[in-house]
Order: C-alpha cells, then structure tokens, then sequence
C-alpha cells in the first residue's frame, strides 16, 4: 500500500479532556497521527478537547445542553430554528440522549455544502450516528468503538429498581438503535481489545471481516513511576469515571470494609466521586467508610501519577471493560494491580500474577483476598510493579496505536478503490459510460 501521508477527518461528539477518555483518545492519537506524518484535523462537539502541536480544531457547535454551567438550557428560538438543534432539543426532553447522534448530522451537514477539506478517511470516535452513512457516499469512514454499549445497558437495567427507573435507562439509551444499524454499515470497525472484538460480533452484528484490534494507548511520559513520592503500605487507590453499576465500586466497598476488620488503619483513594444518594453514596454510610475514602473529584490529568505514587495497590473491580485504562495507567506508574477478569482487563493486565492479580468480577471476597495478599507482601508488590511497567511500554504505546489505525485507513481506502474500479468496469462492460467521480477522497 501506498506510504503517502493522509489526511483524516478525527470525529468525537464531545471532547472534554477532564471527564471521560473521548477528548484524551482524540488528543493522543491525533498527536500521534501526526508524529507520523499525517494531517489530521479533529472535528468536535463541546466541551472542545485541549490538542497538542499538529492537529487542528474544528468546532461543530450544538446545543450544549449538557454543560454543568448552564445544564439543560432552554434554547433560544433562533436556535430552534435548526432542524438539527430541534430534534436534538426534543428528544432530550423525552429523556434520550441525543447528542452523538446529533453531531453526526451537523459534520455531514458541512460536508454536503462543502465546508470540509478534501479526506482521505473519516475517523468517527464512537458517534455512529446516521450522518456517517451520507459521509460514507464520498469518503471512506472508518469508527472506533470501544466497548459495546449494549453490556452498559443490560448492567444498568439488571440494577435498577423500579419501573421508572427502568423505563428511564430505555429511553436514554434510545440511541442505540441508530448505533447498531450504522456500525455494520461503516468500512472498518477498530476496537480496542480481542474482547471487544467478540462482543462487537455478536452485540452489534459486525462481521469480523470489518474489524481490526488496535489497541490503546497509554501516556507513558505521564503516567510514569515517581520515586521521590513514598508509598504508603496502608493505601489503596481506585478510579471512578462514573457511579455506575459497570464499574463494580460497591463490590470494592464490600472488600474495604472486610480488610478494614483486621487493618484499621487501611484508606483508600477514589479519582473520582459518587453522590451521597446514589447506591455507592448509600453503601459508603452502611459500611461506615465515609472516614476511611477519599474521593478527589476531578483532578488534572497531571495529578493522577501522584496520587497513584502514594498507593500501595491499585484496584480495578469492574464488571466489564473494553480495555481498562485505569489498570493500564496504575500499571504505567508501576503500582501492582487487582483486578477482574471482566472483559478486556486480562488482555492489559496480562497473566495472573505477573503485572497484578485477577479475581472474577462481583466477587467481594475475591477482592479482598488478592488484596490482603499483596499488602502481606511488599516484595511482590515490587515486583509486580516493574513488570506493569515494562508492559504498558512495551505493549501499550499511542505511536503503536496509530501504526494501527493507519494500516486499518489504508485498508478501508484500497477496498473503497477496489470497488470503485470494479464498478467502472462493469459499467463499462454494460456499455454506460464513465460518470465524473463523486467526491471521494481516496
């Protein structure tokens, strides 16, 4: 295949670099696109992610409307105006959430009147709405999808109480159903784990034909050890992106609160926060934690190495993971890990005992037993911590991301030439004559 550089459209519909991984995903990889000597322009919804030298932005407002500073504003009437901002406005109010979706149909909006530079490739991250499909007519699309959406939503509605509450988890996850009849349609599908892969086969009907393992990365230059920060023997630290059932905290509460019995002294550090009324805020006062976690809230990014530095384990007690970048950054830090055996984190962690220890998931007793075994036993602890290390660096880099991604891009573009040649013949051989290519980017 040709080893011209590309220019890629790099699509999120939002790209907030303090909560969630889709504006650190962009970030990372489109500045290691780039190192590769690539073009790549990321094309974003807000919050806007904070890029690095040699990507550029391309705003794609919306209606916001999940902003903290102002959440769920009423739009302005002019606002209302546009179909788009409309549907999304509606739909959000019959308790959906619209916004990937939405953002789709704005980027093809400014496709189809020409406000896009010519791509080689489109690269969506996790939109899969049904503006990718009129994308797709012109230019190679190609999606990330890193975990399957669908277990988030059998976990959340398995632990729901209430019919309401179950009736509220449908409609928001309403999604879904543009999701899973635009994914099979793209060029390539990449995934993050040999997990997700399987799961994407099956949850979303995606032949394996279309998809390709990539992998993550991890940010080694800042999830690094710091030595000059001592550890602690008596902490233990977990990350919490969302209170929600798919993360496992209450089983990990459970196991705190067993370790606890015979090391009193025992504290935890949770990146992150739950509410007080939420089951996590509920089981914190039950088992009579509230004096024994921390929880940081949101902190910068920058701030995450230190707080691992502290930490004596790392504990990762989800029930599903499409790759684990929690396991894989303490890992970075070479902090020993324990964690389940949900989903991808076999794949980061690697074999029980080498990098970090693997329990099943939902399994308190299980925690707390790997646990208890690496606070007996600092050398192990040491050891383990180097081999995560030596794992991540070895395994886990963005630069062998995006040799990836791009050999995935060049794929998708020959076969899209392929079938572009193929088709001409054939008209050829029907006696039509050549019609002036479309606005292909290949």
């Amino acid at each position: 295949m040709s080893a011209e550089p590309l220019r890629i459209a790099l699509l999120t519909y939002r790209g907030n670099p303090r909560s969630g991984g889709q504006g650190i995903y962009v970030r990372l990889l489109g500045r290691a696109l780039a190192e590769l000597g690539h073009e790549v322009d990321v094309w974003s919804g807000p919050p806007y992610p904070e890029l690095l030298p040699g990507t550029r932005l391309v705003e794609v407002p919306s209606l916001d409307l999940w902003n903290e500073a102002a959440l769920f504003r009423r739009p302005s009437a002019r606002e209302l105006r546009d179909p788009v901002h409309r549907s999304e406005w509606i739909r959000t109010l019959l308790g959906e959430f619209p916004e990937a979706i939405t953002f789709t149909r704005r980027v093809a909006r400014d496709f189809a009147r020409g406000r896009a530079p010519r791509y080689d490739v489109v690269h969506d991250n996790q939109s899969l709405g049904p503006g990718l499909l009129e994308i797709l007519r012109g230019t190679p699309v190609v999606a990330t999808i890193h975990h399957p959406v669908t277990v988030d939503f059998r976990i959340a509605l398995g632990a729901a109480r209430g019919v309401v509450k179950r009736w509220s988890l449908r409609r928001w996850y309403g999604f879904l159903r543009e999701q899973l009849r635009v994914a099979p349609r793209l060029d390539r599908i990449l995934t993050v784990s040999e997990a997700s892969a399987r799961d994407l086969e099956s949850e979303y009907s995606i032949p394996a034909s279309k998809m390709r393992v990539v992998g993550n990365g991890i940010d080694i230059d800042l999830f690094q050890p710091i030595p000059s920060i001592a550890r602690r023997d008596d902490l233990l630290v977990t990350t919490l992106s969302a209170d929600s059932p798919l993360k496992g905290f209450v089983h990990l509460l459970d196991a705190f609160a067993a370790l606890r019995a015979k090391r009193p002294s025992l504290a935890l550090t949770v990146v992150g926060q739950v509410a007080d009324d939420s089951p996590s805020g509920r089981a914190v006062d039950r088992l009579g934690l509230r004096d024994a976690i921390r929880f940081t809230g949101r902190v910068p990014a920058e701030e995450i190495p230190r707080i691992y530095a502290e930490a004596a384990v790392a504990v990762v007690p989800s029930l599903y993971e499409g790759f684990g970048y929690p396991a894989g950054e303490a890992m970075a830090c070479g902090v020993p890990v324990v964690s389940t055996r949900a989903g991808a984190l076999p794949e980061v962690v690697g074999p029980d005992g080498e990098a970090g220890a693997l329990v099943e998931p939902g399994d308190p007793v299980a925690l707390a037993r790997a646990i208890g075994a690496l606070l007996d036993d600092p050398a192990t602890r040491v050891a383990m911590g180097a081999a995560g290390r030596l794992r991540v660096t070895s395994r886990f880099t963005w630069r062998r991301a995006a040799e990836r991604t791009v050999d995935a891009y060049r794929e998708a573009i020959a076969e899209r030439g392929r079938a572009r040649r193929d088709g001409a013949r054939e008209a050829r051989s029907a006696g039509v004559p050549d019609a002036e290519p479309r606005a292909a980017a290949c």
